[in-house]
């Protein structure tokens, strides 16, 4: 599933070529796409056209469309992309072959670009929801904030993890915790700390905790600037482009190969379903 950067990365596409246009027109095909909106994809279709898009936002790894009333700017709705694990938003001309495995269209009233949904695995889609005051979905409230909204409070979250005995990366990867980290910066984050992703919350102490969560915002910002990390062709941009930041991280998907700063060969290990990746000589797992 894409993380934070490439959800971000996104985001800006859809800020920079649908933010400020009238939908006139909106094709789901197939009721697997708005299986998230009850109503039905005919339903969900009617509701938003003739609306315009006020914003793009994101929270974590999740993303939205604020749709307003064309003729009061009022918000009026929040349309969910669930990108799941391989959606791709792309803006097209209308023109072009749709794609293998398109399942949905939105067309605008000033002509091209349109936006496609791509989901070759199809865990993705759509859902409306009403917005509360924040402008943030209802469906989207139980997520915490990230790292790199106003409203995150790092003192707070680092309290929540100290108090917890869960072990830290499990924390990192909880939504409810701290949204937008997921199993591959968070290894970067870990391995930059040097800290062991099974290490306890309760056993480490605030500074290292913070410093985590420092080095989580860090890793995500080298890899937003670099276009997100591209270990699947599946995550691409609104042009169809991939990242770069494979190529710079440290830890995620580097089994057996030296460690960067210390040169012992990186370990594998089981975590959660996962794979981790950690060096065994800077990141010492905790004793049982």
């Amino acid at each position: 599933m894409p993380e934070l950067p490439e959800v971000e990365v996104v985001r800006r596409g859809l800020a920079d070529h649908v933010v400020g246009r009238t939908i006139t027109g909106a094709t789901f095909l197939g009721a697997r796409v708005a299986r998230r909106h009850v109503p039905g994809p005919v339903d969900l279709a009617d509701r938003i056209t003739g609306l315009t898009v006020a914003q793009a936002r994101r929270r974590g790894k999740y993303l939205w469309l604020v749709l307003a009333e064309p003729a009061t700017g009022a918000a009026a709705a929040g349309l969910i992309v669930h990108l799941g694990m391989s959606g791709q938003l792309l803006v097209e001309p209308s023109d072009a072959p749709d794609e293998k495995h398109l399942h949905a269209r939105l067309t605008f009233a000033d002509g091209d670009p349109e936006l496609r949904f791509v989901d070759q695995r199809t865990f993705g889609g759509f859902a409306l929801d009403d917005l509360d005051d924040d402008g943030v979905p209802h469906q989207i409230r139980h997520i915490a904030p990230d790292p790199f909204e106003d409203s995150f409070d790092q003192a707070a979250v680092v309290r929540r993890i100290k108090a917890s005995d869960s072990a830290i990366k499990r924390q990192l990867l909880h939504q409810g915790v701290v949204s937008g980290i997921g199993n591959i910066y968070a290894d970067e984050a870990l391995w930059r700390a040097g800290v062991h992703g099974e290490r306890l919350g309760s056993r480490l102490t605030k500074p290292v905790i913070s410093r985590v969560l420092d080095h989580a915002r860090e890793v995500m910002s080298a890899a937003l600037a670099q276009g997100g990390t591209s270990f699947d062709a599946l995550y691409v941009n609104v042009n169809g482009a991939s990242g770069y930041f494979d190529r710079s991280l440290h830890a995620y998907g580097r089994e057996g190969e030296p460690c960067d700063r210390c040169g012992t060969p990186m370990r594998r290990e089981q975590f959660m379903n996962r794979s981790s990746f950690s060096c065994p000589r800077c990141q010492p797992r905790p004793r049982r």
